[in-house]
């Protein structure tokens, strides 16, 4: 048999040279461009944002945009390239939204699809930059791609997902560091999701959240079950939280201090505890591993989202089932919802059903 022959009926040929690849090969071995390559939120390379109202009018000189966004001309928000970013590579997608309060999008997103022992497995990350520090939109950037491309490279190499997980946590750290100037360095939050047919692995570090929402859609965890610690919650037997806020407000409730409810209704509700950034460095990410019993979708998503639906089952209920099959337009109607609902801060949603399906 030749080697034409020899090819398998799924290959396809190379977008860069034509030759023909495996669907899981990471790279063309006659040309050398990465197949499968990490989708992140980074906008459009070149962009030149451009006032739409100003430059209406073909005969009026094009004004100026500011630093900060704002048309010279007519004084408007001139939207930016990062204002409303979708990315879909199949067994995933997501979201990232500026909301309707915030100047800029300050969260980052960032997934890959890469080759694994029984199929696919898809990797998310969220980081939402800390708008008190410098150059926030910035840091949540550089740290969402830094640990996209460490978790794909690890899994490529069959590393062990709790392993690539902290990796990745500190390849972002290090990129976030990189950032620093005489200002000081930008700071985030981050959460990521390893999804295979085996389970789902979490790294979070801030109060950036991962989910769990149930294909069955069960009730609700009963009244005196809501505080029980995350890792106490059966596995696969409802919708759930995977991940647990390094937050004052996540602490108050721990100590008893205060009611889940009262926490966040309170000034320190968002006041976190633990980020990535150069004025942190003792961060220590948690890691989770879970094993679903059976379909559903993994949420990885920013506090823009989960401010207006914080309960698992309440995010079931608006992602499924659509989000089984269609997990670009349920991350827009997510993102959608919390903007209607007063979209106050930067809104990010990546959608992982499960078991993650081929790209």
């Amino acid at each position: 048999m030749t080697a034409p022959e020899a090819r398998r009926a799924e290959d396809m040929p190379c977008p860069r040279c034509g030759q023909l690849v495996g669907v899981w090969d990471q790279f063309c071995e006659a040309c050398g461009k990465e197949l499968a390559p990490p989708a992140v939120s980074a906008g459009t390379p070149g962009y030149v944002p451009r006032c739409p109202v100003c430059t209406a009018d073909p005969d009026a000189p094009e004004p100026a945009v500011t630093p900060e966004g704002y048309c010279e001309g007519c004084g408007r928000k001139v939207p930016a390239d990062r204002d409303h970013v979708p990315l879909d590579l199949g067994p995933l997608a997501g979201v990232s939204d500026r909301g309707l309060r915030h100047s800029r999008n300050e969260d980052a997103m960032a997934m890959a699809v890469a080759p694994g022992a029984k199929g696919p497995v898809a990797l998310a990350v969220v980081c939402d930059g800390v708008s008190t520090s410098p150059r926030p939109d910035d840091g949540s950037l550089a740290a969402a791609q830094a640990a996209v491309r460490a978790l794909l490279s690890e899994v490529r190499r069959g590393q062990d997902p709790e392993a690539a997980s902290r990796e990745a946590v500190r390849a972002a750290a290090d990129a976030i560091r990189g950032l620093a100037g005489d200002d000081g360095a930008p700071a985030c939050t981050y959460a990521s999701a390893i999804v295979s047919h085996d389970g789902v692995t979490v790294c979070w570090l801030g109060d950036s959240r991962v989910y769990w929402l149930a294909a069955d859609c069960p009730p609700p965890v009963a009244p005196d079950e809501t505080t029980r610690p995350v890792s106490e919650v059966p596995v696969g037997a409802s919708s759930q939280r995977l991940t647990k806020d390094d937050s004052l407000a996540s602490e108050l409730v721990a100590t008893g201090l205060m009611s889940e409810e009262d926490a966040m209704a309170s000034p320190q509700a968002h006041v976190i505890t633990q980020w990535l950034g150069a004025d942190f460095a003792q961060a220590k990410p948690h890691v989770r591993r879970f094993e679903p019993s059976g379909q559903g979708v993994v949420l990885v998503c920013s506090d823009g989202l989960w401010n207006y639906h914080p309960e698992a089952a309440d995010l079931a209920a608006l992602a499924l089932p659509a989000g089984l099959t269609s997990p670009l337009d349920t991350a827009a109607a997510l993102v959608k919802i919390a903007n209607e609902a007063g979209g106050r801060d930067n809104i990010t949603a990546i959608l992982v059903p499960f078991p993650p399906g081929s790209p």
